[in-house]
């Protein structure tokens, strides 16, 4: 009988490096390729015969994992929160690719203002469900514009009021006349598991959690 490989989704971008010195320092170390920004390749062997890895865009990690395409990923607290699916499970805290998600405004703009008195506002976000919950709490609705990249020209450009993001060393922000207001969350990335798949693989997912728990940095 053909053992079913166990599969991790490893998010593309900001965080790969520290992916890399993380799992390189496992038994189930992937295919150096994983690492590789020019390969097209999507998925990867290890190490470990019995687990195999898949490359994905960062914010569709949890979504893999959720609908059982990968067993386990690795998704930031932002991406986990934003999506709050039902079937993820997050045991492990990874202690890397930290940030934090925010609220940022245009500086010319923030003495001219007064939120106090505001009942609704127009945001830019790729996390709509998260700042509708973070202003919902102020007693303030949100009319969310999704945008996947370049937030910050999005109140320039007069669509909107506020953008949430997140944000490393402001640095960007700075750059295009916009200022950090508000910490929504700090991120930091985690390990996460489809419950399914925990209940049916238990003794091999267990194995793999520990081994994560013994390298996290």
């Amino acid at each position: 009988m053909k053992i079913q490989k166990i599969i991790i989704a490893v998010p593309r971008g900001r965080i790969t490096k520290e992916c890399k010195n993380l799992l390189n320092k496992t038994s189930f170390a992937p295919d150096p390729q994983l690492f590789n920004d020019s390969t097209r390749k999507l998925t990867f062997n290890s190490t470990n015969k019995n687990i195999d890895y898949i490359k994905v865009r960062s914010f569709d990690v949890c979504t893999f994992v959720a609908f059982g395409a990968a067993h386990l990923g690795i998704a930031g607290d932002d991406v986990v929160q934003e999506f709050d699916y039902s079937e993820v499970y997050a045991p492990l805290d990874l202690n890397i690719g930290h940030c934090r998600l925010s609220v940022a405004a245009l500086e010319t703009l923030l003495d001219k203002e007064d939120p106090s008195t505001w009942s609704n506002i127009r945001i830019a976000t790729k996390y709509p469900n998260i700042a509708k919950n973070f202003y919902a709490k102020k007693g303030v609705q949100v009319e969310a514009i999704k945008l996947n990249g370049s937030m910050e020209l999005a109140p320039t450009l007069s669509m909107c009021r506020r953008i949430v993001d997140l944000v490393s060393t402001g640095k960007t922000l700075k750059e295009n006349g916009l200022k950090e207001i508000e910490k929504i969350m700090d991120v930091q990335s985690k390990l996460i598991v489809n419950r399914s798949a925990y209940k049916t693989k238990i003794e091999e997912i267990s194995s793999i959690i520990e081994t994560f728990k013994n390298n996290i940095p």
